[in-house]
């Protein structure tokens, strides 16, 4: 007797869903900027509009083909890995840093970096197509909230007509992240700076890198940026850069 076809149909879904559950995410490109760690990352995409990064592109994907029409979008979607946030297992709840870490909400309800599948979501600006680098094709992009090494799984194109919902409500995190701070930047460590990086890191030091819930006055913090190491303290709203140190 033949299968029905409504039989036939229900195999072929067990099937694609047995290999859906077999699929294995490899990186389609990687992140190319001055963050060597997570410290002092923007905390979400689109917050630091010159923060420039370059996205190479894995060998067995450097086609120009699949970036035909791309030259067309002004911005793109990045599906990409916490590659330096790796945990066994998961918490339902975490605290996130913008209830000062005193109150516990779902992981589906955060971007926290801790969750069941490590994967993040980011909206970037397209500056340009690069075919000429030695990588080539690569692209360059902003607003960028990954460090250097961030594999990339997918790009999408934004597309404004469905991406954007100006009445769209965002549950605690309402509304942007508190007043930046004041930064006081002595004239022979800015020295030190590229001048090309001056703003963007500015931009950084204003917005807080310090990690959630770190209050002490007296400690100095420090991150790396465009091979130096910056180093400061944050005391009654303002930042000050007590030393830059060029990292070898």
């Amino acid at each position: 007797m033949r299968p029905c076809k409504h039989f036939r149909y229900t195999e072929k879904r067990r099937k694609d869903v047995r290999r859906m559950d077999d699929v294995k995410l490899i990186p389609v490109a990687r992140i190319r900027n001055d963050f060597i760690s997570k410290f002092g990352l923007p905390r979400q995409s689109g917050l630091i509009q010159t923060l420039e990064s370059t996205l190479v592109f894995e060998p067995e994907f450097r086609n120009s083909d699949a970036l035909r029409g791309l030259e067309d979008y002004t911005h793109l979607w990045l599906i990409w890995g916490f590659s330096e946030n790796v945990r066994e297992g998961w918490s339902p709840t975490v605290r996130p840093p913008r209830l000062g870490g005193n109150k516990r909400m779902g992981v589906f309800a955060t971007r926290s970096p801790f969750r069941p599948n490590p994967l993040g979501l980011s909206c970037v600006k397209l500056r340009s197509i690069n075919l000429n680098d030695p990588s080539s094709p690569t692209l360059t992009i902003t607003g960028a909230d990954m460090m250097n090494g961030t594999p990339v799984y997918d790009i999408k194109p934004y597309l404004p007509y469905t991406d954007s919902i100006p009445d769209a409500v965002g549950g605690f995190a309402h509304g942007a992240p508190e007043a930046p701070l004041t930064v006081e930047f002595p004239e022979h460590w800015l020295k030190m700076v590229p001048g090309k990086k001056r703003a963007t890191l500015m931009q950084v030091l204003a917005a807080d890198p310090r990690p959630a819930y770190q209050e002490n006055p007296e400690r100095v913090y420090g991150f790396g940026y465009a091979g130096l190491d910056i180093r400061f303290r944050v005391k009654d709203g303002v930042l000050t850069v007590v030393e830059i140190v060029a990292v070898l």
